[in-house]
């Protein structure tokens, strides 16, 4: 039998995904904790060379390296005022969060809710992700530690969502 993590608390799942593995991820958070699961979508997809972390004019490094930039998200979530808790998923860039984050936490209210964040992560820990976030948010806001999750394993996910929900 499924265990509901906090049943009186409506839960959202929202992930940016560049290469599918954060949105795995996300989506068996979702799965487990009974949230409902977005995917944030850039207005302009990513190409392969877009990504390409090596090279310094990608749109990847020169977002990464522009604090103002903000990536356009095409789709919102239309329910916003419903979550109590918000799980925000991403990858690592550069150690810290891509910024279509930044776009999609100012983009809500967040008043009154707590906020999870997890990255996936090919070589970097969550670095100075879990707190350089905090900026893009006003107002009574509790913030949950971040925590490194790269692959979709139910029993390391039941542990922490057990800590964070």
């Amino acid at each position: 039998m499924e265990r509901r993590y906090n049943v009186a608390k409506k839960v959202l799942v929202a992930v940016y995904s560049a290469s599918g593995v954060t949105r795995r991820v996300g989506e068996e958070i979702a799965r487990i904790s009974g949230g409902d699961f977005f995917e944030i979508m850039p207005k302009e997809p990513y190409t392969s060379a877009d990504l390409d972390w090596m090279n310094k004019k990608s749109r990847s490094s020169v977002e990464i390296n522009d604090p103002s930039a903000r990536p356009e998200i095409v789709n919102a979530v239309p329910n916003m005022g419903d979550y109590d808790t918000v799980i925000i998923g991403f990858p690592i860039w550069w150690g810290v969060a891509p910024r279509i984050i930044e776009t999609f936490l100012e983009s809500y209210d967040f008043a009154g809710k707590t906020i999870v964040p997890f990255c996936t992560s090919g070589g970097s820990g969550v670095g100075r992700s879990d707190t350089a976030l905090h900026k893009n948010v006003t107002g009574g806001v509790k913030w949950e530690k971040g925590v490194q999750i790269n692959r979709p394993n139910e029993t390391e996910i039941k542990k922490w969502l057990g800590i964070v929900l």
